[in-house]
């Protein structure tokens, strides 16, 4: 399959909307940003070069069969994917990897153009089984863990990990933490983490600092945003 690779910006926003809604029915509400978090990224990426963040859709003809977002975080050299997802009607044909793998090739630019000769890490979250009722989503929950092993991430068992809350919500998330080309040091994971909370879900998403705090202290992360 040939795909098409259109990135979003936010000088080009023809596509959004039908991405957007895309995104609407795959996603659980508990982990869906607002709309407007994106448009904030794509801003976001305007304003803290050499960070990043990439919105990247995959055409087939004129048909989206993937999406995907994501951050790189200079900080710590590493590329944090907020969201990957192909159009069901499209699915095991291969796209998501080449998506995935597609993302990691933006996000390695940016660690380049950042001075660097390759990227640290790239770390996503995924739902725990914990989370899913569901029959079929537990199998889906499975299928996306075991899809993220085929393409090189490692579980990073033993590391506490919280969402925060995305939609005003009181209550954070436990997920766990995928990881690529990075061995498993619980520091560094930790700082990675403490990356995604000040560029992501503090200067993006602009979530109230008293609650990313109380989930910084939950983590042990043992350092607070200002």
């Amino acid at each position: 399959m040939n795909i098409r690779w259109k990135e979003i910006t936010e000088e080009n926003l023809s596509h959004i909307d039908k991405v957007l809604k895309l995104y609407d029915s795959i996603f659980p509400i508990v982990v869906r940003e607002p709309h407007t978090t994106f448009l904030n990224g794509l801003h976001y990426a305007k304003l803290r070069k050499p960070n990043n963040f990439r919105f990247l859709v995959g055409f087939e003809g004129e048909e989206i069969i993937s999406f995907a977002t994501g951050h790189y975080l200079e900080e710590v050299n590493s590329g944090f994917i907020v969201y990957i997802a192909t159009n069901p009607h499209s699915r095991s044909k291969g796209i998501g990897s080449k998506t995935l793998a597609k993302m990691e090739e933006l996000l390695t630019e940016d660690a380049i153009r950042a001075g660097n000769s390759s990227l640290n890490a790239i770390i996503l979250e995924t739902e725990t089984e914990d989370l899913v009722h569901t029959k079929e989503e537990k199998d889906n929950c499975k299928k996306r863990n075991e899809f993220l092993r085929r393409n090189g991430f490692k579980n990073s068992a033993g590391i506490r990990y919280l969402q925060p809350p995305l939609n005003n919500e009181d209550v954070a998330v436990p997920l766990n933490l995928f990881i690529k080309n990075q061995q498993n040091n619980e520091q560094d994971i930790k700082k990675i983490i403490y990356a995604i909370y000040k560029e992501k879900y503090y200067l993006v998403n602009g979530i109230d600092t008293e609650v990313l705090n109380n989930c910084l202290i939950q983590m042990e992360i043992g350092k607070k945003l200002i």
